[in-house]
């Protein structure tokens, strides 16, 4: 039922989104070349559809993104359990962790194209950048807060390293983890468009300035659309991700 009522949900504002869209196309009198309509943007993603482009550039974009976002959350939740077990150490860490982490990906990028020139590397490396910190911070905080009595009951037990860390700590902060990784998985996505939008020579960001330097609005519309879509999709299959992960250690309903 709940299934039912979100699908629901997502349709109305969906719909409710396209209407205002079709609204402002009405009222204001910008040329089709400007700010197409609906039905223009569709008839535009079809015609990708058709000639097999866009899936051509959506496979690159999830490549990209797949192999970025993954790397960047394992070895982010990897170094922030050890980190979190070594708060001596990370006090020297944080400082420069702190130092790196508001500084914007892209500020990154024209350093990162010189190393790797342009490919898939240069997008891979943002979404890398833009998924890391978030991840390690919030695993190391998540971490340092753990309910002390985990640890006792673990002696108890004679549980020691590293059963104790894969079988104790891991599930025990896992909830706080999953949140950082959801969070980071909307930034990585907005940084593999940005990146994609210098760096490469296909994937749906650099669609977008293929369809701006054509003039072709209708394009950068379903362009954008698609992107949203997929960002919808992606975040909808973490939350039953995490939601089965969790239901197995008994945290979920």
């Amino acid at each position: 039922m709940k299934k039912l009522l979100s699908i629901k949900n997502i349709i109305i504002s969906l719909l409710l989104l396209l209407g205002v869209w079709q609204f402002i196309y009405t009222l204001t009198d910008f040329s089709d070349a400007l700010f197409p309509s609906p039905l223009q943007a569709f008839g535009a993603l079809a015609e990708m559809v058709s000639n097999g482009i866009l899936f051509t550039h959506i496979g690159a974009s999830m490549y990209r993104f797949a192999v970025g976002y993954v790397s960047s959350v394992i070895i982010a939740v990897l170094l922030g359990l050890v980190l979190g077990r070594l708060p001596k150490v990370f006090q020297y860490i944080n400082p420069a962790v702190q130092l790196l982490r508001p500084i914007s990906p892209m500020a990154w990028m024209p350093f990162i194209v010189l190393w790797f020139g342009i490919g898939n590397i240069p997008a891979i490396v943002i979404i890398f950048i833009s998924a890391f910190f978030p991840v390690l911070l919030s695993t190391v905080s998540a971490v340092n807060s753990i309910d002390p009595i985990y640890m006792k009951v673990s002696k108890s037990f004679g549980i020691k390293q590293p059963q104790i860390m894969w079988k104790v700590i891991f599930p025990a902060v896992f909830p706080q983890i999953a949140n950082s990784i959801h969070l980071a998985l909307g930034t990585a996505w907005v940084f593999l468009v940005a990146g994609e939008m210098t760096g490469t020579q296909s994937g749906l960001g650099y669609l977008v300035i293929d369809a701006r330097n054509n003039l072709r609005a209708d394009i950068l519309f379903a362009d954008i659309i698609v992107i949203g879509l997929i960002g919808l999709i992606l975040d909808s299959l973490l939350k039953t991700a995490e939601k089965q992960i969790l239901k197995a250690w008994g945290g979920a309903d």
